[in-house]
């Protein structure tokens, strides 16, 4: 199944609820009209919240808010079918409720109704995530990993703990439906109280720009707020740098107890900087937290001692590969310090952590390295293929595309990226979009052939649009001793092309690949038809 930002969202089994009024007082709210001339509203009980008409159950506030195509508003009739006790909206969602007539519910009013949906669901919710210890751990790269580190290390001592992040959401282990990084604030905080009701204590929890930005976060107590890294993404939403930087700042702004700061990127040196009690990270400097010493056994396991406050000497092996992998261990462990656990006993937890599409290694008894990996935006493709690089024998082949209908800047500097780095690159199509696939190949192909004739390499270059396709190209053209690594996606289950989600995996289509053009002796024969993975391959009118 691929996930949509309709699927249903987790309502905690009892909800005591705060009335209309109480409402009211502690978020200074607008109440715009009673359900009937006199007649007192204000001792309403809200029950629950949602964003959606079709979600509503009887005593909740419908959210009606602006969308990117229609007004929440207009399916207010809908709304109150369902139960609606309240509605909240907009100066325009209120003039769109005003003319389609009367209602029979108060009309909560709002200049800026996001800013303030965070509060009020919390509010609704009971305050969830002040009775457990969130977690919330921000930056480009690194958020997902961090927190399946953390939520191994954190469950070491027996705590039951909950994952909210982007490959999946979890109660004490068990998945849970899930669409976004960051859940939308109603939903974020039924999911609060939904683990309270689990008898969870502590949370591992994604922080994304977009979330912090949007208010999803906002009525949400945080005892860590942490930083990984910053570098280009988004800048579809955020425009620039600094205005991206800004919302991830927005983490540290007084709504985490604890700060804990990666300080190896210029970003994270001056977050630390703008809050000098908090507690540094990093794998190259001098830090609270340092790394002392890194030995990569023959399986690949990282054995890292990491120098910690006190004096301390912790060790940790990380089953991931990769100096990026590194620092986001030393992170975690830096969070599970700050909240006062048993950081060793954290540590040695995490030795077997894995985490879905990212490093993760597809193998069906080839003789060369499959990975699949999540890398999407320049810096993160850079030190994936730099650790993947490190000890290679054979050749580096990648197959990489760039997503639709978002940051158009970033899309030749991965070609260019790749090309410094791999042998073999075929660009391919990753989630178009609404966007011409050709189009998107294009511009990393552009930055792919700047890099290429602007400095010594060897890389070879081709354009395979069919995902599928270039899959089995870079399986086929693979050898003992090379490593075959399928970017950009990682754990999506799903391609979107022309607004259709198509059913999708890269480890799926990988291993099957793997098993045709691989297999042993007896379960199949390797085709003599592929596709070269040469220069040739690139269509005349889409190299630069």
């Amino acid at each position: 199944m691929v996930p949509t930002p309709s699927s249903p969202s987790l309502r905690p089994g009892k909800t005591a609820g705060v009335t209309l009024n109480e409402l009211i007082e502690r978020t200074g709210i607008e109440l715009r009209r009673s359900r009937a001339a006199g007649e007192e509203t204000t001792d309403v009980r809200l029950t629950g919240i949602t964003l959606r008409a079709q979600d509503v159950r009887p005593g909740d506030l419908f959210a009606a808010l602006a969308g990117s195509k229609v007004h929440g508003a207009q399916f207010t009739e809908k709304a109150l079918e369902a139960g609606a006790a309240a509605i909240l909206t907009d100066p325009a969602g209120d003039e769109v409720i005003r003319r389609a007539g009367p209602v029979s519910v108060p009309v909560l009013t709002a200049a800026r109704p996001r800013s303030v949906l965070g509060a009020v669901a919390a509010l609704i919710y009971g305050q969830p995530s002040h009775q457990l210890q969130v977690v919330g751990v921000t930056g480009t790269s690194g958020k997902t990993t961090t927190c399946y580190l953390l939520e191994a290390a954190l469950a070491a001592d027996g705590s039951k703990t909950g994952l909210i992040g982007t490959v999946q959401t979890r109660i004490d282990g068990q998945v849970a439906p899930s669409a976004l990084t960051t859940p939308e604030a109603p939903d974020l905080q039924a999911l609060f109280a939904v683990m309270l009701e689990r008898e969870v204590t502590v949370v591992a929890m994604e922080v994304s720009s977009h979330a912090l930005s949007l208010g999803r976060v906002s009525g949400t107590a945080f005892a860590v707020g942490a930083f990984t890294n910053l570098s280009q993404d988004h800048l579809d939403f955020h425009h620039n740098m600094e205005e991206y930087f800004d919302a991830k700042r927005l983490l540290f702004d007084g709504r985490a107890g604890r700060h804990v700061i990666d300080i190896d990127t210029p970003h994270g040196a001056r977050l630390a900087a703008e809050h000098p009690d908090a507690v540094t990270v990093s794998s190259t400097q001098s830090a609270d937290w340092s790394v002392s010493s890194v030995e990569v056994s023959t399986t690949g396991i990282q054995h890292v001692t990491l120098s910690a406050p006190e004096g301390r000497a912790i060790t940790v092996d990380v089953a991931l590969p990769g100096a990026f992998n590194v620092a986001n261990a030393a992170l975690a462990l830096a969070c599970v310090d700050a909240l006062g656990r048993d950081v060793q006993l954290a540590a040695d937890a995490i030795a077997g952590v894995s985490v879905p599409g990212r490093m993760e290694r597809v193998d069906a008894g080839q003789d060369f390295l499959a990975v699949v990996d999540y890398a999407h935006k320049p810096a993160a493709l850079a030190a994936v293929l730099d650790a993947i690089r490190e000890g290679l024998s054979g050749r580096l082949i990648v197959v990489v595309g760039a997503g639709g209908d978002r940051d158009t800047g970033k899309r030749p500097m991965m070609g260019a990226e790749v090309v410094a780095r791999a042998d073999v690159l075929i660009v391919t199509d990753d989630n178009p979009r609404s966007e011409e696939p050709a189009a998107i190949r294009a511009q990393v192909l552009a930055g792919a052939y700047q890099a290429h004739e602007s400095g010594p390499n060897s890389c070879e270059i081709s354009e395979i649009g069919d995902r599928r396709a270039a899959i089995r190209a870079a399986v086929a053209a693979a050898g003992t001793g090379d490593a075959v690594i399928i970017a950009g996606k990682g754990h999506e289950l799903g391609q979107e092309i022309a607004g259709v989600v198509h059913p999708f995996s890269d480890r799926v289509e990988l291993t099957a690949a793997l098993r045709v053009f691989h297999a042993g002796p007896g379960e199949g024969a390797r085709p003599t038809n592929l596709l070269p993975v040469t220069d040739a391959t690139v269509s005349p009118r889409t190299r630069p």
